[in-house]
């Protein structure tokens, strides 16, 4: 029996779903599913802001099975806020009670060659790449593809974690040494002009729901505003919301997907100008770039996560107006009394302690209610 199938019935309100992970995604459907009475137990290896918010906590490694069967019969669906689930972990959960989103679309976004590939066979554009397994294999991609290139690791990478720029004349020994000698993936530098994303979710029985397109703009590798609508044509939004679609369909997911894209424009030979979509990464859950739904559409994302994984219908993805959402990261979050003073803005802390450089401590949002 599938996971889709065994989350019939719906789950009801006063009911209790688990969560893996207890960082700020988690804490934030924690809350969404507590103002639909739905009650939230958090498992996770370490302490995060997700326990601040949850009725209940398992502090318990990934690994240990006997924990993982003991929280799986306390809840009626377990969902993640992290697509790095170790397969074991899930696979145990599966056994007692529905995972969901499944196992396939972790382990396809968990590989980015794989996750490449799939995109590919779908017949979707992606960057142009090649696997690299050691420093013999990226003298040969870089033959094929060219310089400059990003040499990225398969697994574990995130806000520019576990990659390096291939520019021309670097040592390609070092280079490989550097991202730490395991297996990568090499992809070609994209001329986009643009940075997107399309934050869609997709239900039991197959509905589909968008919001709609935002555009990143990204600092050292992390995401440090977003913009919506996105500045691009009305083709380009709907061909963006499409190959999402599609995505989500071939994986069968149920849940919230955020799929990032690069907006590429083409200039021919008389000037005209025609804009193309092409699929950077899939991540497999909510997402930073949809942070702005909480207080700019009639549904956050997190709310409609909840809704798909419990069988619940989908929420309208209104949009209220003209957003801008801004990440507080590291000593931004210090600026919090300020933000607090200023009309309009709504201001998202998310519990931690110290704040680090490059840590992700809060957000705002702003929303422009004149369009």
């Amino acid at each position: 029996m599938t996971n889709s199938a065994r989350i019939r019935p719906p789950v009801v309100p006063g009911a209790m779903i688990g969560i893996l992970g207890s960082g700020q995604l988690g804490r934030m459907l924690a809350m969404a599913a507590a103002r639909l009475g739905i009650k939230s137990h958090i498992f996770a290896p370490d302490p995060g802001p997700a326990f601040d918010v949850a009725a209940a906590h398992t502090l318990a490694a990934y690994d240990d099975e006997a924990a993982l069967a003991a929280f799986s019969d306390k809840v009626s669906v377990v969902t993640y806020e992290f697509e790095n689930v170790p397969a074991r972990a899930a696979e145990v959960l599966a056994e007692h009670c529905p995972v969901l989103p499944d196992w396939n679309a972790l382990a396809t976004s968990q590989d980015r060659l794989v996750e490449k590939q799939f995109v590919n066979a779908l017949g979707i554009a992606t960057a142009p790449f090649a696997p690299v397994d050691d420093s013999g294999s990226l003298a040969r991609a870089v033959a094929q593809i060219g310089r400059p290139a990003i040499l990225k690791t398969r697994r574990f990478g995130y806000d520019g974690k576990g990659q390096t720029m291939i520019r021309p004349g670097s040592d390609l020994a070092v280079d490989f040494r550097s991202v730490g000698g395991v297996s990568c993936i090499l992809e070609g530098v994209v001329p986009f002009v643009r940075e997107l994303s399309v934050v869609a979710a997709r239900s039991v029985d197959g509905s589909f729901a968008a919001f709609d397109v935002c555009e990143n703009e990204h600092e050292h590798h992390i995401l440090s505003r977003t913009v919506v609508p996105a500045h691009l044509s009305d083709n380009a939004a709907q061909q963006a919301i499409e190959i999402v679609h599609r995505i989500m369909d071939a994986l069968k997911y149920i849940g919230v997907i955020t799929v990032e894209l690069f907006l590429v424009e083409d200039i021919d030979a008389n000037g005209a100008k025609t804009e193309r979509i092409l699929v950077n990464e899939i991540a497999p859950r909510v997402h930073n770039s949809g942070h702005w739904t909480i207080d700019g559409a009639t549904t956050s994302q997190f709310e409609q996560h909840i809704r798909a994984i419990c069988g619940w219908p989908l929420g309208s993805t209104h949009r209220y107006g003209r957003i801008e959402m801004r990440n507080l990261i590291g000593e931004d979050v210090n600026r919090w009394r300020d933000i607090l003073g200023e009309s309009g803005a709504c201001l998202h802390l998310y519990g931690k302690h110290e704040a680090r450089p490059g840590r992700k401590m809060g957000h705002v949002t702003r929303v422009l209610r004149d369009a």
